[in-house]
């Protein structure tokens, strides 16, 4: 009998193990793929130049700074806003019908497709609100997308602190306020940076949000404000494979810029895991 649990233990680690290699094989594919075919066309002047000849001369600069400055916006919305419901619901509310309408909500709100984020924030806040196509309407939009994730993944950081801390915390003497604050917030944090690792990443590479609300085709100049359109990386990248004027002599540029896109996701995200492991230390 004992024989015959660690044959199928050791089976079922085998299965485990070739499945994890084959989802390993199948994203260093997919990332070899795409550096082999954007190196050739990967240089200082295809980073920090504008795009010109109907973009398939030039470089993608005013892209790259577009799409920092999505992310940058869309994650100061949403990430105070996403961890201050969080805390709401879990240090404040009872684990009643209300909350779980709350979590419900937001689980559905996860689920929506994002060009249904995009429709609304062209409604709400190009339309309705009158920023236009810009940079802020962009970014609020985004944030909404994101905004389920930060909640949630903040919502399990907060519940899986010790209630002893808290206990001890008010023992001290210290009110609810001031043991979230110094208590539960920084032990959490780490946990809360994950939500932060997961909003860069879908935040980067969307490409309906944007296209009802700031994205524009061909605009080789940076923003010099928060009401102005801007070049992104994923819509850049649509419209090259898309809907270039001339695909085959774009196709290169479109790896190149799909190369660069991955790039910034893995430092954006590498910053983001820094960060938590600094506070891991500090904790």
């Amino acid at each position: 009998m004992m024989q015959t649990k660690k044959i199928q233990e050791q089976i079922a680690f085998t299965v485990f193990r070739l499945l994890g290699f084959l989802v390993l094989g199948v994203l260093l594919w997919i990332l070899g793929f795409i550096v082999y075919n954007g190196i050739s066309v990967i240089s200082w002047e295809f980073i920090f130049s504008a795009p010109t000849d109907g973009m398939t001369g030039g470089g993608i600069f005013p892209a790259i700074v577009g799409t920092f400055y999505l992310i940058i916006g869309s994650t100061l919305f949403a990430f105070p806003l996403g961890i201050m419901s969080a805390i709401y619901t879990v240090e404040y509310t009872k684990n009643n019908w209300l909350t779980k309408c709350i979590r419900i909500m937001t689980n559905n709100l996860a689920s929506i497709p994002s060009i249904v984020f995009g429709l609304f924030g062209m409604t709400l806040f190009v339309n309705t609100l009158g920023f236009g196509d810009s940079i802020i309407a962009g970014s609020l939009t985004l944030g909404l997308l994101i905004l389920p994730v930060v909640i949630r993944t903040t919502e399990e950081a907060l519940k899986a602190v010790p209630k002893t801390y808290r206990l001890g915390s008010t023992a001290l003497g210290a009110n609810k306020i001031q043991t979230i604050k110094r208590v539960v917030l920084p032990t959490a944090f780490p946990n809360i940076i994950t939500g932060l690792i997961l909003s860069i990443g879908r935040v980067s590479g969307e490409t309906a949000p944007i296209l009802f609300t700031v994205a524009a085709y061909f605009l080789p100049k940076l923003p010099h404000s928060i009401f102005d359109q801007v070049m992104a990386l994923p819509y850049h990248l649509y419209v090259l494979a898309t809907s270039g004027t001339d695909i085959e002599a774009a196709r290169p540029i479109a790896y190149g810029t799909a190369l660069v896109l991955i790039f910034i996701v893995l430092l954006m995200n590498s910053l983001a895991v820094i960060i938590k492991k600094r506070f891991e230390k500090n904790k």
